[in-house]
């Protein structure tokens, strides 16, 4: 997918203009991009949007019909205009693979570029970033809400829009939930495509029983009934068994039954014991209507016998406390051979200065102990003593027996990739190993375990030095 320049705020280019005019605009910059609370006020994220991201920086050009809409604005002189004909991503990208674990501070991103090029891709980039990783957390958290139980994504009529309605079923397949209604995303990126049939189906013929032996006619193998039209365990089961009668005299099997309103915990479980009963064990209980994670969960709490959760509005629009937005940020970290920060007020809220390097502390079982940032040419070894990013008294120690490991590595050198982009299942599936080596109890939806992040000695120190200069300069 292919996505214009103009994708950005307009603020990006004045400020690229103005880089420009004062000499600046290919001065070596560095940037990191970052969220600073986990989404739905979790213990996690699942970083998604890095192919797509990638796919952007290569493909970026101004058309000639881009470049007569920006001076048709009357606000850029001809010569800026003549340097976005040219205009080309040439940096250095530094990310972890996606379907990675990540935590509130930690760079996901670290783009290395002259200045211009490097600010101008902001507004993309945290577009892509934020909201593709906002849904790979959801998705995998509704996953392992089911626990085993298999999750259909079908939120493209309530997504944001065509692109978010795209964007939304990739990310979602990177966070666990591996098919999609969505026919379009289905093409684009190979994922399987589900689905049943409306209400509409059944309002469209005489009678219920009717609608249900015409869908099994066209539909023979693949055959899932909507049962909740009229009366789910009166009207809809009864015939739904008629017709998996019918279809097994045929030598067909009747797939499922999906149940879209009502107590879906009491509704699935009548409905598993009426095909249980009637000798229609491999029968699959489908459920949709708003559900989420915490409605799944409720429902198994209740003994509900759903195998499959169709998941659509509360998936696609990220729906739940802390959720609608992941609140990433792009702030610049180096200028030249100069480190910078962000300061304010709450120590929070300053950023963390120049290039570094992202480690994870493993235990000899392979689990996740915990997060450090370090500067990047900075030595880390397990006892070392590592601090808290938004409360530099506080500090603990590595583990000695713990094993540091390197979670970024470069993905884009001189604006061309350095390998090509992953299966989406392989994505998928790193996610799920990711979220099986977390602490238990980082997976809670209510008060979860906070993992650690800290950072060395030596990048604390750093911030803490540049954090008074800064003081020192503006109480003169």
């Amino acid at each position: 997918m292919r996505y214009s320049p103009l994708l950005t705020d307009l603020y990006q280019l004045t400020m690229l203009a103005g880089y420009l005019e004062e000499g600046i605009a290919d001065t070596p910059a560095v940037f990191d991009l970052f969220f600073r609370h986990n989404p739905f006020q979790g213990g996690y994220a699942v970083f998604a949007g890095l192919d797509p991201a990638l796919s952007y920086l290569e493909g970026l050009r101004f058309a000639e019909d881009d470049l007569e809409y920006l001076q048709g604005l009357g606000l850029f002189r001809p010569a800026f205009i003549d340097f976005l004909r040219s205009f080309r991503f040439t940096g250095r990208i530094t990310a972890m693979p996606e379907g990675t674990a990540v935590f509130a501070n930690e760079p996901l991103l670290t783009i290395e570029a002259p200045l211009a090029q490097a600010q101008l891709v902001e507004t993309a980039l945290l577009n892509i970033i934020n909201f593709q990783t906002l849904v790979a957390t959801k998705g995998a958290r509704i996953v392992h809400a089911a626990a085993g139980g298999t999750v259909l994504e079908f939120g493209l009529r309530r997504a944001q829009g065509p692109d978010g309605g795209v964007s939304e079923a990739r990310a979602a397949y990177v966070g666990g939930v591996r098919s999609t209604s969505n026919v379009l995303a289905g093409k684009l990126f190979g994922i399987p495509v589900k689905g049943t049939h409306a209400h509409s189906w059944i309002m469209a013929f005489p009678d219920e029983l009717t609608a249900f032996r015409k869908y099994a006619e066209v539909f023979p193998d693949n055959c899932v009934l909507l049962v909740d039209t009229y009366d789910t365990l009166q009207s809809g089961i009864p015939n739904a068994l008629t017709v998996a009668r019918e279809l097994r005299e045929q030598g067909h099997e009747l797939v499922g039954v999906r149940i879209d309103s009502g107590d879906l915990a009491y509704l699935s479980r009548e409905s598993r014991r009426a095909f249980d009963e009637a000798g229609f064990p491999d029968v699959k209980i489908v459920a949709s209507n708003e559900l989420d994670e915490y409605v799944i969960e409720s429902m198994r709490s209740e003994g509900g016998r759903v195998d499959i959760y169709g998941v659509g509005t509360r998936l696609a629009t990220c729906a739940g406390e802390g959720g609608g937005a992941l609140g990433g940020v792009y702030k610049l970290v180096r200028i030249g051979d100069r480190p910078r920060l962000k300061v304010t007020s709450d120590i929070a809220k300053a950023t963390l200065p120049d290039r570094k390097r992202l480690l994870r502390a493993v235990a000899p079982d392979g689990s996740f102990i915990q997060d450090v940032i370090c500067l990047d040419a900075e030595e880390v070894l397990p006892g070392d003593t590592v601090y808290d990013p938004t409360n530099p008294l506080q500090y603990v120690t590595i583990p000695r027996e713990a094993r540091l490991v390197e979670l970024r590595s470069t993905v884009m050198a001189e604006g061309v990739r350095t390998a090509p982009s992953p299966p989406l299942d392989d994505l998928a599936d790193r996610t799920a190993d990711q979220l099986a080596r977390l602490p238990r109890g980082c997976l809670r939806f209510i008060n979860p375990h906070r993992y650690k992040v800290s950072v060395s000695r030596r990048l604390n120190e750093l911030r803490l030095q540049l954090m008074n200069e800064v003081q020192r300069g503006y109480r003169r």
